[in-house]
């Protein structure tokens, strides 16, 4: 949509608006304001955003608006992301509708941007999620049986590879079109380490690659243990070296192996271990900040405060309040 289009369509609802008002008791105005904004088609107010971005990317628009590309939002992209995850978990409803509104934003944004080179606009965007989640849903829109979750995500992942494997005989390129197919593929490679893990085996469990019992995955938690001990209660490699086996190789993959059990453990237990993680990081934060706090109204900066004193002050922070 032209940022010409954009004030166009504008102008002939707000005529159309005008047009249809009729007087009103005074006082009335702030109701009827938000009766009106709660009448809207939410497709009435997508328009309005789209021709807002329109005109912050026109001439005579904003400058950081028109100096923005793909890449250079990717950090906005991320934020925005986490923003909606902090707003879930607060319990905010105002908060968490404004950061999805914030991260709408950013694919609206991306649309516009990747439309002026001609690759796409948000029509595209939106026809390609709506036929996507018709075309994986037959069991809504056609005659395909599934009345559990289960069979949903087994009608899910068989329709998903059957895409792939279509878009790869389409594919110019021979040689990808003929490389062996493997369940892992298609997990991005960008994905943070935890939320790469419970992907890999997510889909490796599908097809019965996974642990019989919570146990035997402790087990192999409390195997990893060791094995990270005794990597690092190895002598030093070089006779010179000043601390030993600091940050080797070796030490690196023994913590990898024994995160990636840790991981395990969350995915056999239905739980994210991404997510898990981000609500240990907030309690140590939160906990971390009480001992802070605490120890000024005592007098004394934390970090001026003895070993024992902060793992009375540790204690302290997890008693509930």
């Amino acid at each position: 949509m032209s940022s010409r289009r954009a004030s166009k369509a504008q102008s002939k609802k707000a005529l159309a608006r005008k047009r249809g008002r009729k007087k009103r008791p005074r006082g009335s105005e702030s109701s009827n304001s938000n009766r009106k904004r709660a009448n809207r088609r939410a497709g009435d107010l997508f328009e309005d955003l789209l021709a807002l971005q329109a005109q912050l990317r026109a001439p005579g628009g904003c400058p950081w608006d028109r100096e923005q590309t793909h890449k250079s939002l990717r950090t906005f992209l991320l934020e925005e992301t986490h923003e909606v995850l902090d707003a879930m978990e607060s319990g905010d409803a105002k908060d968490f509708s404004s950061e999805l509104g914030d991260l709408l934003l950013q694919i609206v944004f991306h649309s516009f941007i990747a439309s002026e080179t001609h690759q796409f606009d948000i029509r595209d965007v939106i026809e390609s999620v709506h036929t996507k989640m018709v075309r994986r849903h037959p069991h809504v829109f056609g005659d395909v049986k599934a009345s559990t979750s289960t069979q949903v995500l087994k009608n899910w992942d068989r329709l998903k590879a059957q895409e792939k494997k279509a878009e790869e005989k389409k594919s110019a390129s021979g040689d990808k079109a003929k490389r062996h197919e493997s369940l892992l593929d298609g997990i991005p490679r960008s994905l943070p380490a935890l939320m790469e893990a419970n992907q890999l085996t997510r889909r490796a469990a599908k097809i019965g690659f996974d642990w019989e019992k919570l146990e035997d995955i402790l087990a192999k938690a409390t195997e990893e243990s060791n094995e990270l001990r005794a990597e690092i209660s190895k002598p030093p490699a070089r006779e010179n070296d000043s601390v030993p086996n600091v940050a080797n190789e070796a030490i690196e993959e023994e913590v990898g192996d024994l995160l990636f059990v840790a991981a395990n453990v969350a995915r056999f237990l239905g739980l994210d271990p991404e997510i898990a993680l981000l609500k240990a990081n907030r309690k140590f934060k939160r906990r971390f900040q009480w001992m802070e706090k605490e120890a000024h109204r005592r007098g004394a900066a934390l970090a001026d405060t003895d070993r024992p004193q902060m793992e009375e002050l540790w204690n302290e922070s997890k008693q509930p309040r």
